[in-house]
């Protein structure tokens, strides 16, 4: 199919085969050819101006009009030597510094140079993309703000993750590289299922799908107050026998009905068409309702099968939940994150990270309050990264001129066993006898 990027369009048939990185350039009719690396030998010194300050941009110093660049373009010029006429054509080039003849060529490059590179897919370059074109499918979650979120959930291989995301997939995606398809993931969702669209952009192996899990949040309070429960599993042998058996009665009952009506058509056009056509024409009718009732049973089948297997897999990760020793959490949803932290906390195991992310600080707040009065965590912190690109090149580096506004804010801690048993006295006395002596009776003493 053809690929539209950034204004250039491309079929990728002649890519398959080569490696990640490999450059290629775009020819006629949108194939891909790799392009060949030529070295820039120039030993002649630029001519370039001292500054820019006689240089007035009123669009005449270019004498190649919008015309005669297109003629070169159907003339099948590359776009090298269409970059070499500009600068040849333009008034003003050599009076520019030698800083601004590389940007004007650079810039030049970009728009006639039809090159491509094609990357092996990674957290970095997807997170970048999404937050560059797409903020708003991703909460607005910035790159170096994921990167927090991997390194204080300390995601790694062998562990058992839950995950509770609404970013598209990407969480999820940059969870199961770091973790390279060892240990287990149950993905949280709410709606009908989960939405993986960045996830299938990393290009996984299936490997890496085999110990993926998911459970739907309608479910989850049925799970922690012990009323969770699916309908009785059928045996799949026994269910496809039954709708066989049924599909069976139904097909043979259908089957003499529309011979019978068959019959009587054919013998009522007996008498104006030939009887060896009419035969024909009753036969391939039966062939056709037979292939569509053979059709049907099939989808009935399958819809049956998937059926099963999703309820079987529900079960299983039913159970993975109900053991509680999760080795981590991480939410980054477009919810509210106070009620899903508090009930998905119940299935992570004691000493064990946690992480939340979200657009605004003002839930985050409020979750931390909670959490506070509910005990059970510590080393609790929210947080917002900072982050300012910077343009490093020689003798004109700076920050750049742009910059974030906001990466969002997380809240960190890690979980710790609740004792609900102990009561307000049995802490106070606990207190008192891990207090030293003195201060055990002053209190004492203000008691009295």
């Amino acid at each position: 199919r053809k690929i539209i990027f950034e204004k250039q369009w491309f079929y990728l048939d002649n890519a398959i085969g080569h490696i990640y990185g490999t450059t290629f350039e775009v020819t006629s009719g949108g194939n891909l050819q790799p392009k060949q690396e030529v070295e820039e030998t120039t030993t002649e010194t630029k001519e370039a101006g001292a500054d820019n300050r006689n240089i007035v941009d009123d669009g005449k110093s270019q004498k190649l009009t919008h015309d005669d660049i297109k003629a070169l373009k159907d003339k099948g010029i590359k776009g090298q030597e269409i970059v070499q006429q500009l600068i040849e054509n333009s008034t003003t080039f050599r009076d520019k510094t030698e800083f601004a003849q590389d940007k004007y060529i650079k810039k030049k490059k970009k728009k006639y140079e039809a090159v491509i590179t094609i990357v092996k897919p990674s957290t970095r370059i997807l997170s970048t993309m999404y937050y560059a074109r797409e903020p708003g499918k991703i909460n607005h979650l910035r790159y170096d703000t994921l990167a927090q979120m991997l390194t204080l959930g300390n995601i790694r291989a062998g562990n058992k993750m839950i995950v509770m995301e609404t970013c598209a997939g990407l969480v999820l995606g940059a969870v199961m590289e770091r973790m390279g398809g060892y240990g287990s993931i149950i993905q949280m969702y709410p709606g009908a299922g989960p939405v993986r669209a960045a996830t299938s952009c990393f290009g996984f192996p299936k490997l890496f799908f085999d110990n993926l899990h998911e459970f739907p949040l309608s479910k989850m309070d049925s799970l922690l107050s012990g009323t969770f429960s699916t309908e009785t599993l059928p045996s799949e042998p026994e269910e496809n026998a039954l709708v066989e058996e049924e599909s069976n009665g139904l097909t043979d009952e259908k089957q003499t009905s529309l011979q019978e009506t068959e019959e009587e058509s054919a013998t009522d056009a007996a008498m104006e068409i030939n009887q060896t056509e009419g035969q024909e024409k009753m036969n391939i009718n039966a062939e056709d309702v037979e292939l569509k009732e053979n059709t049907d049973k099939e989808n009935v089948r399958e819809k049956q099968r998937k059926q099963w297997e999703r309820r079987k897999k529900l079960i299983e990760t039913a159970a993975l939940l109900r053991e509680k020793n999760a080795d981590g959490l991480i939410v980054a949803s477009k919810f509210h994150p106070t009620p899903l932290l508090l009930s998905l906390l119940e299935f992570v195991a004691p000493s064990r990270p946690f992480v939340v992310y979200c657009q605004y600080k003002e839930p985050l707040l409020e979750c931390y309050t909670k959490l506070r009065e509910r005990g059970g965590v510590v080393n609790l912190k929210l947080s917002e990264t900072w982050l300012r690109n910077y343009q490093v090149l020689p003798d004109r580096s700076h920050p750049r001129l742009t910059m974030s506004g906001g990466g969002g804010y997380l809240l960190s801690g890690i979980t710790v066993v609740l004792d609900k048993g102990n009561s307000d006295s049995s802490n106070a006395e606990a207190l008192q006898m891990e207090e030293p002596s003195s201060k055990r009776c002053k209190v004492q003493d203000l008691h009295c």
